[in-house]
């Protein structure tokens, strides 16, 4: 005799109302039903390799209950079995986390029914631990990224036998076959993170780090002068950053360039350490690599590299000349695109407070700066062109008028 069909809420709905926090999307696993099954009740199937279904009102994913293995493929392949036959505790084996293996009932009178935790996920919840539910989490090495980034987004430590299993993952090399575009997705999750330096150090706890990032990875150790830097170590002073980033909100792009604005610092020649001359340029040409090998959003590529040659210069924005704030202005675009420039405000804020000791302080060269745009951008392009008898001449004039302009605000010619 056939079993009716039933429906459990699962993975990421069950834990984040557990933690109070507000649930975005609800994830399904129905037990004991068939692809047909769920045609004939108006649901759509998406994919072909799972068997995921769109609910015909509220348009949420429901999976049919299923197991999985790892094939000759590798960690991108994985043979499906899905049947009514598969049991809800099967299902929640493959899962990663325990606290992503808790299942609620649900029927049309219960929204939240009874929890279903055969790994204890509850228990780590309270207890704020990352462990994992079975070892077929060393089969994926897109986990050990989503380790980080859970502990980034939670501030979660990763138990002692699943870090142990990471770091055996990263030995055998798995971590060596992920994608990029995972690499970049994982990463932007974990950078908008509600601490995302511990997105990175979970990953060099592990050693991925080296493997993935290798750029960041090599800042760690790195000196540099205490009369500017009291936290000293480059790698602390850019895990200090991205922190001050997320703690003031910023966006993704800002982010980034928080994280990659320091890096030509560990290429700096061990003979003038502590000091940087030129680490500027240097973080450029490894921001570009970075960015290209990652396949980062444009957005976030362009301002990282703005970020990693300027910063400099911005935090001494009043000590600069009116002609080179004007140039500062061009190689930004600021002219077209002023609030990215804003955004590269927020990451030399984020690079001045991300010191110890220096987590309150004002960041006055913002307002500076913003200032003497608006004074620049007040000039009448259009009315010079005009009174221009030569086209040829019409950029240069343009170019004297905004240096005037900003001259006449700062006493700097």
């Amino acid at each position: 005799m056939s079993r009716e069909p039933k429906i459990y809420c699962v993975g990421g709905a069950v834990r984040d109302r557990l933690l109070g926090l507000p649930v975005q999307d609800h994830d399904w696993v129905v037990v004991g039903s068939t692809p047909e099954d769920m045609v004939a009740q108006g649901f759509r199937q998406v994919g072909k390799d799972f068997p995921v279904f769109l609910h015909p009102q509220t348009h949420e994913e429901y999976a049919l209950a299923r197991t999985e293995r790892k094939t000759a493929r590798g960690y991108q392949g994985f043979a499906v079995y899905a049947a009514p036959d598969v049991t809800l505790e099967q299902d929640l084996l493959r899962r990663d986390f325990t606290i992503n293996a808790i299942a609620q009932e649900f029927d049309d009178k219960h929204a939240d029914g009874k929890l279903i935790d055969p790994h204890n996920g509850v228990a780590d919840l309270r207890a704020g631990i990352l462990r994992h539910v079975s070892p077929a989490f060393s089969e994926d090495p897109v986990r050990i990224l989503r380790a980080a980034r859970f502990a980034a987004r939670f501030g979660f430590t990763i138990a002692p036998e699943t870090l142990q299993l990471m770091r055996g993952m990263v030995t055998n090399g798995e971590v060596d076959a992920l994608v990029a575009e995972r690499v970049w997705q994982e990463l932007a999750r974990g950078l908008m993170g509600k601490t995302p330096s511990r997105f990175f150090e979970t990953l060099r706890s592990c050693g991925a780090l080296a493997k993935i990032i290798p750029e960041v990875d090599a800042l760690f150790g790195v000196p540099q002068p205490e009369k500017y830097h009291p936290e000293i170590d480059c790698g602390i002073h850019t895990m200090l950053v991205v922190d001050d980033a997320a703690r003031h909100d910023y966006p993704l792009e800002v982010r980034y360039a928080a994280l990659t604005h320091d890096l030509g610092k560990a290429t700096t020649p061990a003979d003038i350490l502590p000091r940087h001359i030129g680490h500027e340029l240097r973080s450029v040409e490894l921001v570009r690599k970075l960015s290209q090998r990652l396949r980062a959003s444009v957005e976030c590529s362009d301002l990282a590299l703005l970020a990693a040659r300027f910063h400099g210069d911005i935090h001494r924005a009043r000590e600069l000349r009116a002609e080179t704030v004007i140039r500062l202005f061009q190689s930004a675009d600021a002219w077209r695109r002023p609030e990215r420039f804003a955004h590269l405000l927020q990451a030399c804020a984020a690079d001045a407070r991300g010191r110890t000791g220096h987590e309150h302080d004002a960041y006055p060269q913002a307002d500076y700066l913003l200032q003497l745009l608006a004074a620049a951008r007040a000039v009448d392009a259009g009315e010079i062109a005009r009174q221009c008898s030569d086209s040829s001449a019409i950029a240069t004039a343009v170019q004297q008028a905004r240096i005037r302009a900003i001259a006449g605000l700062t006493g700097l010619s």
